[in-house]
């Protein structure tokens, strides 16, 4: 799984890069780049809910299979389409929505496997290490993507991009199937509905997808990176740029160990996400490209030390038999927050200046997440040794751990492989 999801992660990364680069040189437009994220938002919603629905229903390695078969085929269709004389656009906002629908459909049952198969107290460690994972493909794609565009051009990109994922389904074949409880019922709108009313029954839960969006909406300024590194006068930074916010992330990943040791996890996912927000304001202001790159790095580590705790969090105290639907709500507030960013920096950018879009989102991120810090307490009050929640986890796991079958899912091969990330 881990080597499956770095070989994707590195393909994935080269389009990321490449996608609103060709977007860029076809238009010239800081907005058509930033509705990328507009086109990506409804798929993402839609499907991210009924795929948490999925996973809770049917096999998640099958369902994983399947869409990562079609992410395969969106990648090629890109490199089709630049291959053309004269590419399209429409193509690439296309190919962005139907990628967003099917991650968002595949996502939920990636993060569901998880809590079934590692041990309760090892959860903050093995988000550490699934983000490891996805760091390595996200520093090394957009590096080698610079490189890889401004010598070679996007059709190599997309190629790579669809050979990584042909590499990755050939290993989710050979995987063992993740089958729902036996207790698993249809996916339907109830089913959703149930889901959110537990949702909105835990208020830290809410908290922590609150905070996220805030941070994500204010301070997610990758569509405007293009314009930054020329406004730079460093179009060779492009890459560099994309590749620092995951350079950080994987410093605190490789330095995590720390993190098993904090329990009241809801002050940490505030403070490093004020932290982002801060360290996004000073990229924006910035007039030296290595001091942005700089401060880009330090938002990745502050953005990597609140999705270990969110994740542990999440996995700590939600039962198995709603994971899948809580997956897709947390999707909603990971990813969406990212995209309606891009609309964010995109439009704003238009109106005001790359930098005044890039500096000032990162203030009202800042603000934002102060706010909310205020305005929750039972987030704030968190603590993983006395939470009910918790505490009724640890022993559902200790209980299951006696029987051999894990959170009273369905019983399965202890030695099976989890699926492909």
């Amino acid at each position: 799984m881990w080597c499956a999801g770095a070989i994707t992660v590195f393909g994935s990364f080269l389009t990321f890069v490449a996608l609103p680069l060709q977007l860029k040189e076809l238009t010239g437009s800081t907005l058509a780049v930033g509705a990328l994220g507009a086109v990506e938002l409804v798929p993402l919603i839609v499907f991210g809910l009924y795929g948490g629905a999925l996973a809770d229903a049917m096999d998640r390695r099958r369902l994983i299979l399947w869409t990562e078969s079609a992410l395969g085929v969106i990648a090629v269709v890109l490199l089709l389409n630049s291959l053309l004389p004269h590419p399209l656009v429409w193509p690439l906002y296309a190919t962005a929505a139907v990628s967003s629908a099917l991650t968002g459909l595949q996502r939920p049952a990636l993060d569901a496997i998880v809590p079934r198969i590692v041990p309760h107290d090892q959860l903050a460690a093995a988000a550490a290490l699934n983000a490891l994972r996805w760091q390595i493909g996200a520093v090394a794609g957009p590096a080698l993507a610079g490189g890889l565009l401004a010598y070679a051009g996007l059709t190599w990109a997309y190629a790579i991009d669809a050979a990584t994922y042909g590499i990755s389904v050939l290993l989710a074949v050979r995987l063992a199937p993740q089958p729902a409880a036996h207790e698993a019922r249809k996916p339907s709108l109830r089913g959703i509905a149930e889901g959110a009313r537990y949702a909105w029954s835990r208020k830290e839960l809410l908290g922590t997808y609150a905070i996220d969006l805030t941070a994500m909406l204010f301070a997610f300024p990758l569509a405007v990176f293009p314009f930054l590194a020329e406004d730079l006068h460093a179009p060779w930074a492009l890459g560099l740029m994309y590749a620092a916010l995951p350079a950080g992330s994987l410093v605190v990943s490789l330095t995590s160990g720390w993190t098993s040791r904090v329990h009241r996890q809801g002050r940490a996912i505030a403070l490093a996400a004020a932290g982002w927000g801060l360290a996004i304001t000073a990229a924006g202001l910035l007039h030296d490209v290595w001091l942005v790159l700089l401060c880009l790095t330090l938002a990745g580590s502050c953005d990597m030390i609140s999705g270990i705790f969110r994740s542990a969090l999440w996995n700590q105290t939600i039962p198995d038999e709603l994971r899948g639907r809580l997956a897709g709500i947390e999707l909603l507030s990971y990813s969406a927050g990212p995209q309606l960013g891009q609309v964010r920096a995109g439009g704003m950018a238009a109106l005001t200046g790359v930098r005044a879009s890039v500096s000032a989102g990162g203030l009202l991120c800042f603000a934002g997440v102060a706010l909310l810090a205020l305005g929750l307490p039972k987030l704030m009050a968190y603590d993983s040794r006395t939470d009910e929640h918790a505490r009724r986890m640890r022993d559902r796991r200790a209980a299951g751990s006696g029987r051999g079958d894990g959170d009273g899912a369905a019983p399965r091969d202890p030695d099976a492989a989890p699926a492909v990330a």
